[in-house]
């Protein structure tokens, strides 16, 4: 089984498309997308639709970022945005877009965005994933804090500050804190992926067994590399087998705190 880790999409479905060319998913792999799909750049909804075959196919493992909470307070408010705060952005919207039969003018409210979508984060979104040897996030981890305590800040919010190794000894591979160089960060005990694909950069997809690396950008050029190219080799030893009896993340609609309010106070609070 090859499984892959796809760092910050933002909305960059060209670059989306190229990497996913790149690697040819086939039976038996599992995409990791590590969260953020929409806002930022051109084409949410390409991503999503791209997202939900991925998910059919059974391919596709989502992890919810703070963009997704975004999203779903949005739908829960029936609004894009609220106390100033732009929970789902004009570039968004605009890629929902319908014309009308007069075709005058467009539609882009909420209501052009397909069930499909607000399914696939609500019903499958989940807060982290972990393997044998590797745990999966959007944001980061609360040092000294077991996987299943950790905070809501730390998962959907928090950026990567001087990150020390996890207690568990597993790898963090995460997104969320824009490496606006272009390349992966790995410190070894943590691998970011979020390589600014929204601010002209690439978008970075890791497959976990191999360490290979295959970066695409919105002008849909590919460049391949290895995770060590960017530093020391990752320890424990780099595998990604799915650990026995290993407990996935929890869905948006079962987060510990048993409403999705707490998470969203940094939104709407």
């Amino acid at each position: 089984m090859r499984l892959f880790a796809i760092g910050d999409i933002h909305g960059c479905a060209t670059a989306l498309d190229t990497v996913l060319g790149a690697i040819s998913p086939r039976p038996g792999d599992r995409i990791i997308t590590l969260g953020d799909y929409i806002n930022k750049g051109p084409d949410s909804k390409a991503v999503l639709d791209c997202l939900v075959r991925l998910s059919r196919w059974g391919l596709l493992v989502p992890l919810l970022g703070n963009h997704e909470l975004r999203f779903l307070i949005a739908k829960h408010l029936g609004q894009a945005v609220i106390n100033g705060d732009i929970l789902v952005d004009q570039h968004t919207l605009k890629s929902y877009a319908q014309t009308s039969p007069s075709r005058d003018h467009y539609s882009s409210d909420l209501g052009s965005i397909p069930e499909s979508h607000w399914q696939l984060l609500k019903d499958q979104g989940l807060r982290w994933f972990a393997t044998d040897h590797h745990i999966f996030l959007h944001g980061t981890l609360s040092p000294q804090t077991s996987l299943l305590h950790q905070p809501d800040q730390a998962i959907f919010w928090d950026k990567l500050e001087q990150p020390t190794p996890h207690p568990s000894g597993k790898i963090l591979i995460c997104g969320h804190t824009p490496q606006r160089n272009g390349a992966p960060l790995n410190l070894g005990h943590t691998v970011c992926l979020d390589t600014a694909a929204c601010e002209g950069q690439w978008l970075t997809c890791l497959e976990v067994n191999s360490g290979e690396i295959w970066q695409a950008n919105q002008q849909g050029q590919l460049r391949h590399s290895h995770l060590t190219d960017y530093g020391p080799l990752p320890t424990p030893p780099h595998r990604g087998t799915l650990a026995t009896g290993a407990t996935p993340g929890l869905s948006a609609g079962s987060l510990p705190t048993g409403t999705l309010a707490p998470t969203l106070a940094p939104v709407i609070g």
